[in-house]
Parts: structure tokens; C-alpha cells; sequence
């Protein structure tokens, strides 16, 4: 026997949402929002090839190492399998880093997952596009 559909995973629009919410709290430095949509269990990989964790991506915003200006995606493509969604698609960040200036132009994954009841971002990996 079949099991019954679960209506309680993520949907396109939810994850489009949550999206857009990490984008506004990392650009307006919402440290309290960002603490609330990161999950314990953040993997973060830079188009620098850093990798961080909650933890250590938290402190590089906090500490002004890393300042996000504007955060524009396009090409946007979401895959949805239960609890988890997958965002792919082009970005492009303004960004300072260590006190330089930088335009990323980027292709990316976002990895949100629904625990209870809420989504957490759990997955991050940039790719730089060539100039």
C-alpha cells in the first residue's frame, strides 16, 4: 500500500522565501535573523574555496572581515525532495573582503532543510564564473 503524500515538506515558493530572508539578513548585518535560519550544522563553502561553519561564518560577518553590499541571483532553478530543497542558479555579490572591494560573479547551490517546522540553511558552495 501506497503511503499518503507528506504535505508538511517544503515548498518552491517556502524556499525562494527563506532565501531571500538569508539575502536580507546578511546584507542589512540582521546577525539575530541570520542566527535563526542557520542551521547548527552549516556547511558554507566560499567561491574562495574557504569553508566555514555556523560558527565561524557568524564571526567573519560580525567581525567585518567579510561585508556583503548586494546579493542578486538569477536563473533560479529549485528542486524539492521532502524536507529538503535545492536552489541552483547564477549570482552576482558586491562584497568587501579583508577591506577590498569585489564584484562575484557565481554559480551556486543553497541546501535548506524543514526541521520542526521551520527551514534551517544548511548548504552553501560557490563556484566563481570566469571574467
Amino acid at each position: 500500500m501506497a503511503k499518503a503524500e507528506n504535505n508538511n515538506g517544503i515548498t518552491v515558493a517556502d524556499a525562494l522565501q527563506a532565501e531571500d530572508a538569508r539575502y536580507e539578513a546578511q546584507i542589512e548585518d540582521d546577525f539575530e535573523a541570520l542566527d535563526a535560519l542557520l542551521g547548527k550544522d552549516l556547511v558554507y563553502f566560499h567561491s574562495s574555496t574557504v569553508q566555514d561553519t555556523k560558527a565561524s561564518f557568524m564571526e567573519s560577518l560580525r567581525s567585518g572581515k567579510v561585508v556583503y553590499h548586494s546579493m542578486e541571483r538569477s536563473g533560479t532553478k529549485v528542486r524539492i525532495f521532502g524536507n529538503v530543497a535545492i536552489i541552483t542558479g547564477k549570482a552576482v555579490f558586491e562584497v568587501t573582503t579583508r577591506g577590498k572591494d569585489k564584484t562575484l560573479n557565481l554559480l551556486f547551490h543553497s541546501v535548506w532543510a524543514k526541521r520542526d517546522s521551520r527551514l534551517e540553511f544548511v548548504s552553501w558552495q560557490a563556484t566563481l564564473l570566469p571574467a
